[in-house]
């Protein structure tokens, strides 16, 4: 994701790289720490102390230890880099809470706040840092800070956040998607910054110097599915009334890790929803099924500003409409009955998955299995 930055023209000495997307977090220090200290630096160039702890009695060692090389001149009068790299002790955790770890970083801030010694220069690299302390805040105040934080899929929006990040990646090697293509190309990469960044050097070297616009062909080509992608999948093969397929992809997304019930609510539902609203559109305004998903959006814009009013839109405002265009491709395979009583079954199976001790995989599966299996 792009990064957020807080310059201060307080002090020059101290530099921080935080947020939640450790992988971002991981390259942006270490080409800072590269840059400030120089890649070849030796022993006495550089003091990096390991953040990650196991626990709070490490913490604290590691929180001392950078105290103590940030009050050590550097040798025979040159500058020295101190780098306490990939804290983990610093955010909303058990470690991160307790009164010593607390105490000690406390420590730290009384250190940086007084001024470095001349010729010390102090890097923080930390993941999930809680930015709702007194020590980040402060920290806003005496040094440069950059923010990397995964984007979160779970809020609305974040295909635009995405979108934005990919078109400057893209722009920066002379290149630009399709619209259709940027949409396709977020629903598959699913907001992972660095597995945007690796699938467009991919399709870079694919279309070649001589072609800059990259097509819905070459990302469908190109690009694997990330774990977002798989529930985009998954989406799609509901639409397609495949059960089988359907099945499969959920027992793949419990068996990484994602919950049932966020499944129902970033898959299911709002297939669901968009299959019942694009039988709407079609059945009152005559329309014929799009060739590709692609085709709707023209199709819509069409429609009477009334008519498109209550239909699901992006943050800046257009209407979103790759994922009705799916729907509308495949609706014909729902009786409007059948649709009818999809969001009712949803529902129900929410409230089974919150409420109950029922096994989540069975739960989401014989809704699934309700929604598409055909009667």
């Amino acid at each position: 994701m792009p990064k957020t930055s807080t310059k201060s023209a307080k002090l020059s000495s101290v530099y921080a790289v935080a947020g939640s997307d450790e992988a971002e977090i991981k390259r942006a220090a270490q080409s800072l720490a590269d840059e400030l200290s120089g890649p070849d630096a030796g022993e006495f160039g550089r003091d990096v102390i390991d953040g990650m702890a196991e626990n709070v009695e490490q913490a604290v060692t590691k929180t001392h230890q950078t105290i103590d090389a940030l009050l050590t001149l550097p040798f025979f009068g040159g500058e020295k880099l101190v780098w306490l790299k990939n804290a983990n002790f610093m955010g909303d955790t058990v470690m991160g809470r307790s009164e010593s770890v607390l105490e000690a970083v406390a420590k730290l801030n009384e250190v940086l706040a007084a001024g470095l010694p001349q010729g010390i220069k102090f890097l923080l690299s930390a993941i999930d840092i809680d930015k709702r302390r007194s020590f980040y805040k402060s920290l806003g105040k005496l040094a440069d800070i950059q923010v990397f934080d995964k984007m979160d899929t779970s809020r609305a929006g974040w295909e635009d956040t995405a979108g934005e990040f990919a078109s400057a990646q893209a722009r920066k090697r002379g290149a630009k998607f399709e619209p259709e293509a940027l949409d396709f190309f977020i629903l598959l990469t699913g907001g992972d910054s660095r597995q945007i960044e690796n699938e467009i050097e991919k399709l870079d070297l694919y279309i070649g110097p001589e072609r800059r616009t990259i097509t819905v062909d070459d990302v469908q080509t190109m690009v694997p599915l990330s774990r977002a992608g798989v529930v985009f999948e998954l989406g799609n093969s509901i639409a397609e009334r495949n059960l089988d397929r359907s099945l499969k992809l959920i027992d793949q997304l419990i068996t990484q890790g994602e919950s049932a019930i966020g499944i129902l609510l970033a898959a299911v539902i709002p297939m669901a929803r968009c299959l019942v609203i694009a039988k709407d559109l079609m059945q009152r305004h005559k329309l014929q099924p799009p060739a590709k998903p692609f085709f709707f959006g023209g199709t819509i814009n069409r429609l009477p500003a009334a008519a498109v009013e209550h239909l699901p839109r992006k943050k800046d405002g257009s209407i979103n409409a790759y994922t009705l265009g799916i729907a509308a491709t495949h609706v014909h395979r729902y009786k409007t009955e059948e649709l009818a009583g999809m969001l009712e079954a949803c529902l129900n199976a929410n409230i089974q998955l919150v409420t109950s001790q029922l096994d989540e995989r069975v739960v989401l599966s014989e809704l699934v299995a309700k929604l598409v299996g055909r009667n």
